[in-house]
């Protein structure tokens, strides 16, 4: 049975774009973290979830709701075949570390969840930002940003990049380097997910 997918990186490391690919190719649904955010920014402002909220106060209350979702649709009932979704988003929404006790209430969810972490650590900054600029279009949240600021994002994706298999190694992701011929990268996962 296909295992549902979490899929971990930094901004504009391509999740987004997986995740599109694996609804079109293998009838994934895809759940954004974004997209779940903007909901409690809407429906329930009280929860201190996105705007106006800083980071840290937005990934600490998202964290245990994530995480028992997470968990929670280990056991869905209502999709014996495998629920076939792919969960996606900033990767600084995904605190595992504090994520990692509530989902261990789940005793089955590490059986049914198959982790993907894209990273970058290959390119150079320039090379980065020529490669953003190039593609970003007015629903990318890097569109508006300074080339200072976009630098400083990429500056930080990088390193993350470089540290994400020490961060996340004991929930051994598969791991792909997406920092040349991304699109291509992207399509062998989609290959290597038809195969299991």
């Amino acid at each position: 049975m296909r295992k549902n997918i979490i899929i971990l990186g930094t901004g504009r490391v391509g999740k987004t774009t997986l995740a599109k690919k694996l609804n079109e190719q293998l009838n994934y649904s895809v759940i954004g973290t974004d997209d779940i955010i903007t909901a409690f920014e809407r429906a329930m402002p009280q929860a201190n979830i996105g705007l106006p909220n800083d980071i840290e106060t937005t990934v600490a209350n998202l964290t245990p709701f994530l995480a028992h979702f997470i968990g929670g649709l280990t056991y869905r009932s209502c999709c014996p075949n495998g629920t076939n979704f792919v969960l996606e988003g900033s990767g600084s929404h995904f605190d595992f570390e504090k994520m990692q006790p509530i989902l261990d209430m789940y005793d089955e969810w590490k059986d049914n969840y198959l982790l993907v972490g894209l990273i970058y650590p290959n390119i150079s900054p320039d090379d980065l930002i020529n490669d953003i600029r190039k593609h970003d279009n007015q629903n990318d949240w890097t569109y508006n940003l300074s080339d200072s600021e976009l630098r400083s994002h990429v500056i930080n994706g990088i390193e993350y990049s470089k540290n994400f298999h020490a961060i996340f190694q004991k929930y051994n992701p598969i791991i792909y380097d997406v920092s040349k011929n991304r699109n291509d990268v992207l399509d062998k996962i989609v290959a290597d997910i038809k195969l299991t």
